[in-house]
Parts: structure tokens; sequence; C-alpha cells
């Protein structure tokens, strides 16, 4: 099928739609059900990316507080943005830009822009069509150059932040070839007390769609268990679809498996079906199966690592979660992430609170201190550091833990009794953690980070160097701060190394004499796939896996190409 052999892209095909829109309730995964999808068009040999429309007014997910949207994802061009977009790069193992997240808040500002530039010749600015026009314009250009884009549409039909987008997708429906255009649509689908499933939410939800000139083509069940065939029937007939095109998406224990449920049911076949696509679809038979290798695959044994954080939500620390995930399938066994919160680890005044903690702690086989901004819970996470350094237990630290382990050294082994970062303690006498020198007159919260892809130099000879394979990798960051220049030969004295740099920049410590002990000051946890674990993570778990005498699977994986 493919015919560009670089990119997969077949240009006879002209680009190719799914917009996937949510009724009745936010959170019903709607994201995983369109990446889903995508993950089944590639393994047909489509090219696929995707884009997710937040509406909030919000420019990017930067400044959000992870209790409002789960984490804040960063692409590889700098990109700050909402944890689906994660999700799309895992399941699809393509790499996302800012271009592929449209928000209100930058759909606003540019065409507020624009305006302020005369740019309009004095017209009226509207939300029809210039707000519209421009929504439509950031869809077309993240799709160029593809086969098929999915476009989800964050949020529930009927909010009124996203009348607009609901208007463009109207609009777009019209101005592309029928062929090329397919909607589908995520409804609950929830039981009734005696155990019926009820479909009135997604007749309700369906009419909202229709009052506003949008008529899905697919509709996909959310529900507990798989929609029976007589509840598939009433709603194909309610909602004026084929009960061809009705679609369940029931619970699962993992994600990932996902993609194997909705292919049981046809979802694939019927999407290329209505797209025209299924002529130029792989045959079945040589489709790429490594996924549902990858899913299936059996694991031997279970560790448990320690997540040392301060957001109890576990969407606060998703793409951690699966970057683990993913380094268990890659080493063959199951990862029970337990968590371990830092607030309540130093909490003085809740004895029994701390100690449940503290043994939460201890129980474990390796730890993760992951990232984060602010002094909460900073000092429970500095007394995890401390546990795994004196005891051998196996530690990654990203970022902030990547920072808190250099305070935990420079407190510890080197005495400097007071040593913070000076986000944290501004009157440290020890700032061993500082601000970067360019932030120091930035006073933009949205514009003071050290975001996207950046190259990392690794020491031969050293951990980080057995972990990369290579002396060079490129990961993604999101910091203010970094090791102040000034203590670096104090570091010098101790078995901190720092074993990665960028320039003047520490990118990578590591602690001579202990079995794994390491921190990056990036996130590797952005750039973890299924099929190509985290580097990092996978050392992490062969560490503690030889701790544990936990024997390594031998499951088939190259493990050079997993670390590249």
């Amino acid at each position: 099928m493919p015919t560009d052999s670089e990119t997969g892209y077949d240009p006879t095909l002209g680009n190719k739609f799914i917009f996937v829109t949510g009724g009745v309730m936010s959170g019903l995964g709607k994201g995983i059900t369109a990446a889903s999808t995508g993950r089944l068009l590639k393994n047909a040999g489509f090219d696929v990316t995707a884009v997710k429309i937040d509406p909030y007014l919000n420019v990017d997910a930067g400044t959000m507080n992870p209790y409002q949207h789960g984490e804040v994802y960063v692409l590889k061009d700098g990109g700050e943005v909402d944890l689906d977009l994660g999700n799309y790069e895992r399941f699809l193992d393509e790499d996302m830009t800012f271009d592929h997240n449209v928000t209100t808040g930058k759909t606003y500002k540019h065409v507020i822009e624009k305006e302020r530039a005369g740019d309009y010749l004095g017209k009226t600015v509207q939300i029809i069509p210039h707000i519209t026009d421009d929504i439509k314009r950031r869809i077309r250009e993240a799709a160029d150059g593809t086969d098929v884009c999915i476009v989800e549409v964050g949020g529930t039909v009927g909010d009124i932040e996203g009348m607009p987008y609901l208007e463009a997708l109207r609009q777009f429906a019209h101005e592309e070839d029928e062929e090329d255009f397919l909607l589908t649509h995520v409804t609950l689908v929830p039981y009734s007390k005696n155990g019926e499933q009820k479909t009135k939410p997604t007749q309700h939800s369906v009419k909202e769609l229709r009052s506003i000139g949008l008529q899905p083509d697919v509709l996909v069940g959310r529900c507990t268990d798989k929609l029976d065939a007589e509840t598939k029937r009433k709603i194909a007939l309610f909602c004026d679809v084929p009960t061809d095109a009705v679609f369940s998406n029931p619970d699962v224990d993992d994600v990932y498996q996902v993609p194997l449920m909705v292919e049981e049911e046809g979802l694939d076949e019927y999407v290329m079906d209505q797209l025209h696509l299924t002529p130029k679809a792989l045959p079945v038979d040589e489709r790429d199966n490594s996924w549902r290798q990858l899913v299936t695959r059996e694991r031997e044994g279970s560790v448990d690592v320690g997540l040392v954080g301060k957001y109890d939500l576990e969407d606060a620390y998703m793409s951690v979660n699966e970057a683990l995930k993913h380094a268990g399938l890659a080493e063959g066994v199951d990862v029970n992430v337990v968590w371990v919160d830092s607030d309540d680890m130093d909490d003085a005044e809740a004895d029994e609170v701390r100690n449940e903690h503290r043994e939460r702690l201890e129980s474990v086989d390796g730890i993760v201190v992951p990232g984060g901004f602010g002094s909460r819970g900073t000092e429970g996470k500095i007394a995890a550091i401390e546990y795994a350094r004196e005891n051998d237990v196996p530690f990654l630290g990203l970022c902030l833990g990547f920072q808190m382990a250099v305070v935990e050294v420079a407190r510890n082994v080197l005495g400097y009794e007071d040593a913070n970062s000076a986000e944290m303690d501004p009157d440290t006498s020890a700032p061993v953690i500082d601000i970067l020198p360019e932030q120091y007159e930035v006073s933009d919260m949205g514009g003071t980070m050290r975001l996207g892809a950046h190259q990392t130099d690794i020491t031969p000879g050293t951990l980080a160097e057995s972990v990369y394979g290579t002396t060079a990798c490129t990961e993604r960051h999101r910091h203010r701060y970094e090791v102040n220049p000034e203590y670096f030969e104090d570091f010098a004295e101790t078995n901190l190394v720092f074993s990665g740099r960028a320039g003047n920049r520490m990118e990578i410590l590591e602690y001579e004499g202990h079995p794994y002990f390491l921190g990056t000051q990036f996130h590797p946890e952005f750039r973890s796939r299924p099929g190509r674990a985290s580097p990092p993570f996978v050392g992490l778990l062969e560490a503690v896996m030889e701790r544990e005498g936990i024997p390594g699977a031998d499951n088939g994986a190259d493990s050079e190409e997993v670390r590249a």
C-alpha cells in the first residue's frame, strides 16, 4: 500500500478525516477510542495522524494544575498539551507537534492578532466565519501529508465552549467529499438497577448533535460489558444509523487492549469501508501484528515500584505509569505501581499517616520520584531518595526527582544542612539548584521554561551509557531550574557523578557504588512507547529484577530496538 517508502503516505488517497465527539459525560474514553482506531488503520498500512481540540480558553496546558486536566504532556517542539496527545503518540508511535493541539485560547489569540494588524480590512470579526475558518485551517494543516487525520473534539456535545468547534465541524462536513469525512460519536450506555443496558443517554446525546446539523456515521457505546444485540438495534433505530454502525467499547483491564477489542467488533473494517479505504488497505494476513503480540505477551512474575509524588491522581503521572508499563512489557514482568504520598510522608502531625506511607516505601522493589513544581511534598521526596541511596534500592528520579537527589546528597553527604532548590527556599544558604540564567528577567509564567527535545552528551563508561547504549540521547525537557554550577567542584568530591551534560547544564546523574541510582533532568517518560520502552525505565526494572532474583524473560524483543 505505501507508495512513499519514507513516510508511508499515499498521495493518491487525499486526506481522510475522522472526527470523534463525546456525549453524556466527559472522561468516557473517546481519546482512547480514537487512538485505537488510528492504531488499527496504521496496522492496515495507512499513515495516520491526530489532532486534539481543547475548548478551554488557555493557550496551552502549561499553567494548568494536574488536578484540572491530569499531567501536562510535552511534545518534541516544546508544546505543552493535554495528556490525550500522549495517548496518540503512544498508540500511533508518531511524534506530534504543537500544531496538533487546537485550543480556544490559541485560536482566538491568533484571530485577534490578525484583527489588530488590519488583516481583515475593517470587517466585523465574528465567530462565523473568522473563528470557524481558523479552526478548519488548523485541522487541514495538521493533516497535510498523511492519509488519515483523526480529530478528537474535547468536552461533551452541548458544552457552550465547544459550540464553535461543532459549527466548524458541520461546515467541514459540507466542504469535504462524503467519502473523506466520518463522524464518530462516543456515548455512555449505563446499566439500570435490573441489569438492563439503557440507551436513552445515547439518544439524547445524538439528538443534541442533530440539532446543530450533525449526524453521526458511527456510534461507539461505552459500557461495562459489550452491547447486547438488542441494545445495538435500539440505538440504531432511534439514532438513525445502520445497526452495523453501532459498536461496543467495553471496560478492559488495560487501555492497550482496546484496539484488540474494537478490532473484534469490526470497527476498523467499517471505518475503512465508509472512507473507501478498503481497496488500499493491506491484506489482513499482511497487516502489522506487533501490537497484538506485545499486548498478549505472557509475563513471568511481578515487581512493585513505588511512585513518590504529591498528586494523589493517576492522570497526574500518566506518562510515568505508562513508561513503567512499557518497561514491564520489554522485560516480561508485570509492574505494580505503589502510590507513596510524599506530602503525607512529611506530615509531622499525623504519625499514623506518615508511618503508613513510609512502610509502603520500605515494601517496594524500586522507587521513582517524578517531576513537579512547588515546595509541597519535597521533603518527603528527599526522604525517599535518601532511603533508596542508603539501602541500595533501585531509584529513578525525573526532573524534580533529579533535582531533589542533588539536594539530598548536598545535605546528607556534603553536610550542607540548609541545601535546597531556590524554587523551594529562595533564602537557602546553599542553593544547589537555581534558576536558569536566561530566565532571570522573565515574568510570564507561561514562558519561563526550558521545553522540548534537546540533546544530552553522555560520558563513556558510565551507567548512563550502559542504559542508553550510546554516548548521546535526545529527550524532552520541562523545567525552570538546574544544578547550580557553583557547586560542581563540591559534588566532584562525592560519589555523585553527572554523567550526562548539555554544555554547562547537568542532565543525568548517578551514584557510584549503588546498583541503580539514576536521575534525569529531562522527562524520558514522554518518549516511551509500548514497543520502544524508555531506557532509564528499562534499566530500573532490570536492576529491580536482578535484586529480586527474577530472571529476564526471553520475550523476543530486540533490546537495541527497545532502547533506541
